[in-house]
């Protein structure tokens, strides 16, 4: 199996989708290959284009917050996104680009393999649940057969860190969703 540090080259490298084309970098993810808590977000933005990191920007920043308030570092976690590079003036994701960076994303999942899968916001939840409504879902755990281990998998859809830059009435909300994560890290 190839190490996180082999699969981010892959990555950085990746020319399968024309996304890569106007951007200044791909963002494989960054954090702990021992991470339990691993999050995915939807793609890039034009800070984590420019940085080459995820989560860099004001959502980063929030972000931050929301981990430091259960007593986490981005250190302590592993970050990353749906798409590895950024979409054409933040546009969501498309299917096909969706279905490009995918592996890429499962290859992770394989090689950390966490505890807590954190989907941040209705694209990384809609990769794994379809069906779902993030309105209606955060903050409850969801567990699903990974097509990458031979067990259940237990996930946790959140609202994105972005949507409270845009709605600051739901910071409260965002904060009481992670204190679930500090809860399920218990069990």
């Amino acid at each position: 199996m190839v190490s996180l540090d082999q699969l981010a080259q892959k990555i950085q490298q990746c020319t399968a989708c024309p996304l890569y084309k106007n951007t200044h970098h791909a963002v494989p993810g960054s954090g702990s290959p021992k991470a339990k808590v691993f999050f995915i977000g939807e793609a890039p933005g034009r800070n984590e284009d420019l940085q080459g990191e995820p989560f860099v920007g004001a959502a980063g920043k929030f972000l931050n917050a929301l981990l430091e308030s259960i007593g986490l570092q981005r250190e302590d976690v592993f970050i990353t996104s749906v798409l590895k590079h950024r979409p054409p003036e933040n546009r969501d994701p498309k299917p096909n680009e969706i279905a490009t960076c995918s592996p890429y994303l499962i290859q992770q999942l394989q090689i950390i393999k966490p505890k807590i899968i954190v989907l941040l916001g209705r694209h990384a939840m809609n990769l794994f649940f379809p069906g779902l409504s993030i309105s209606k879902v955060h903050g409850q755990a969801q567990y699903a057969k990974a097509s990458w281990s031979s067990k259940e998998q237990l996930f946790l859809p959140l609202y994105h860190p972005a949507a409270a830059l845009y709605n600051p009435n739901t910071k409260k909300e965002h904060f009481a969703d992670f204190t679930k994560i500090a809860e399920l890290l218990k069990n």
